[in-house]
C-alpha cells in the first residue's frame, strides 16, 4: 500500500533550506494526518522533500528512528496543549480532559503512535524523555491546592494515585470516541477530518468519578494546538 498522499497535496520538491532533519519530522507528522504509522516510508517522504534516501539515512538510521522522533514531538505538543488547557481552565480537570480527548481526535495516528506499544518498547532517549515530561506535567497538575505546599507540594502517593485515576478515564474516553464504541450515548465516532465536542461526556464522566474538580459546566473553547518547536 502505498504511503503517500494524493498526488495533488505533495509538497513541491523544492527543499533548499537545509534543515532536513526538522523538513522530515514536519512531513512525517503530515504524513500522519493521512496514513497510520505503519504506512510511512523514508523513501516516500523523501521522494515528497525532493531529496534522495541517502541524504534522509543521514539523519534516520531506519524507520524507527523517524518514528521516534515523531512520537517525541507528538508528546512535546501533547503537553503544551494540556498546559494551555490548564491555565485556561484554571486547574479544573474537566477542561484538561477535554483537551486530552481532542488531541486524540484531532491526530489519531499520531496518538496511537504515542501511546501504543511502540513508545512502550523504544529505548530511544529523546522520545522516553518527553513522554516522561508529559506525565511528569499531569504529576503536577494533580496535585491538591488544598494539600500543604499546595501545588508546589512533593508528589505524594495520593497525587500519584488521583494523576493516575484522571489519565485511565480520559485515555479510555479517548480510544472509545476513536473506535466509535460511544455513539450510541451522543456523540458521533469521529471521521479523520471532524472533532466531536465531547465536552459535555468528558464532565459528566470526571464529575462521576468524583474527580472533576468542579460541578458540570460548559467547558471553555479550547483549539490548543500550539506552534510547532
Amino acid at each position: 500500500m502505498s504511503s503517500l498522499p494524493p498526488a495533488a497535496s505533495k509538497p513541491a520538491r523544492t527543499y533548499h533550506h537545509g534543515d532536513l532533519r526538522n523538513a522530515l519530522i514536519d512531513a512525517g507528522l503530515a504524513a500522519l494526518e493521512v496514513h497510520d504509522a505503519s504506512e510511512l516510508s523514508l523513501r516516500a517522504l523523501a521522494r515528497d522533500l525532493g531529496v534522495s534516501a541517502n541524504a534522509v539515512y543521514r539523519h534516520f538510521a531506519d524507520k524507527n528512528a523517524l518514528l521516534a522522533a515523531l512520537a517525541a514531538e507528538g508528546f512535546r505538543r501533547f503537553a503544551q496543549a494540556q498546559h494551555l488547557a490548564h491555565q485556561a481552565g484554571q486547574g479544573d480537570a474537566a477542561v484538561t480532559g477535554l483537551a486530552y480527548v481532542q488531541f486524540a481526535q484531532r491526530h489519531p495516528a499520531l496518538f496511537r503512535l504515542m501511546f501504543g506499544r511502540f513508545t512502550r518498547t523504544c529505548v530511544e532517549p529523546t522520545l522516553q524523555e518527553s513522554a516522561m515530561a508529559a506525565f511528569e506535567q499531569l504529576l503536577t497538575h494533580s496535585r491538591s491546592p488544598t494539600a500543604p505546599g499546595g501545588r508546589d507540594a512533593p508528589v505524594d502517593e495520593a497525587t500519584l494515585m488521583r494523576a493516575l485515576a484522571r489519565w485511565s478515564l480520559v485515555h479510555g474516553l479517548s480510544h472509545l470516541l476513536l473506535e466509535g464504541q460511544l455513539s450510541l450515548f451522543g456523540p458521533p465516532s469521529p471521521s479523520s477530518a471532524t472533532t466531536v465536542d465531547a465536552s459535555a461526556l468528558i464532565q459528566a464522566v470526571l464529575q462521576a468519578s468524583g474527580l472533576a474538580d468542579t460541578p458540570p459546566a460548559q467547558a471553555p473553547s479550547i483549539t490548543p494546538d500550539p506552534a510547532r518547536r
